[in-house]
């Protein structure tokens, strides 16, 4: 067996040591459990994860409780975590799981690329996570660590699935258990230590090896990054409000009520219209909407 690289033992060391104390990397968390953790976490801060997979957890312990109930009490659980379209995918993964089987979260990764809204990163992060398996695990911090402790840049720049698991899994140990341990330790270490704005190379245990500190920290030179638009004013906000509103009420929102919501009509007719597409509302009554059932 290839020995485990210096970059490994050394992520997986201080791992041990550091790890926060989260729920899905407690004993006994099960793979259902890690499913749902991916979906909430693409894109959301883990402090506003917990509370609400708890709660999920708490309702729905299974794919056959989740895929049981309609789809609008999915939406109305999501509440506030935001990118609402997570709880649809999670109500079609529950079905799948259900009716495809037997009510088992699968555990390859092609099995778990079949499944609605699940893409390359939730497959290999539940097959690694969840059942042990020796994937690579890329997200956006564990491209930025290796950027910055392996390539010696500061930014890995536009991502590219298969340049950026060829990265990780040229670190990545032989060893399935520190396997597991490397792909979670990387993703803390970019999340906690070598953070985008501010990181705290001094508490790193790269700091020795890595190769963005040796050549005195150059600042990023490529590709401009894409920038999200500000949430006030946006779209975005407009659909939230809307969706607020259908989630409040267990009767058809009427076109006149969400014409309140507010002031600019071609703007709130466009966001109508994108949670029309989405699956997130439909036409009920003549001139009003519902949450999908």
């Amino acid at each position: 067996m290839t020995p485990a690289s210096d970059t490994a033992l050394a992520v997986n060391a201080w791992f041990r040591a550091n790890a926060r104390d989260l729920p899905w990397r407690r004993p006994g968390f099960g793979p259902w459990g890690i499913l749902v953790s991916e979906f909430m976490l693409q894109q959301t801060p883990v402090v506003r994860v917990i509370p609400r997979l708890e709660e999920w957890l708490e309702r729905w312990p299974t794919p056959h409780a989740l895929a049981s109930t309609p789809q609008s009490e999915a939406v109305r659980a999501w509440g506030r975590l935001g990118y609402p379209r997570r709880a649809l995918y999670l109500h079609g993964c529950a079905v799948a799981i259900t009716e495809r089987h037997g009510g088992i979260v699968p555990e390859t990764v092609s099995e778990l690329l079949a499944l609605p809204g699940v893409g390359e990163y939730t497959a290999r992060a539940v097959a690694a996570f969840a059942f042990g398996h020796r994937h690579p695990v890329v997200d956006t911090n564990v491209r930025r660590v290796l950027a910055r402790a392996v390539g010696g840049v500061a930014d890995p720049g536009p991502p590219s699935t298969r340049r950026d698991l060829a990265a990780m899994a040229a670190e990545l140990p032989e060893d399935r258990d520190e396997a597991r341990v490397f792909n979670a330790g990387v993703m803390e270490l970019g999340a906690v230590v070598c953070t985008a704005r501010s990181p705290r190379c001094d508490a790193c245990p790269l700091r020795e090896t890595c190769r963005w500190r040796a050549a005195g920290y150059p600042e990023y030179t490529g590709p401009a990054r894409v920038v999200q638009k500000r949430f006030e004013g946006s779209d975005r906000q407009v659909r939230g409000l809307i969706l607020a509103e259908l989630r409040a009420s267990h009767r058809p929102v009427t076109a006149a009520e969400i014409a309140a919501l507010w002031p600019d009509a071609v703007q709130l007719e466009r966001a109508l219209a994108a949670l029309v597409a989405d699956g997130l509302a439909v036409p009920a009554e003549p001139g009003s909407y519902a949450l999908p059932e």
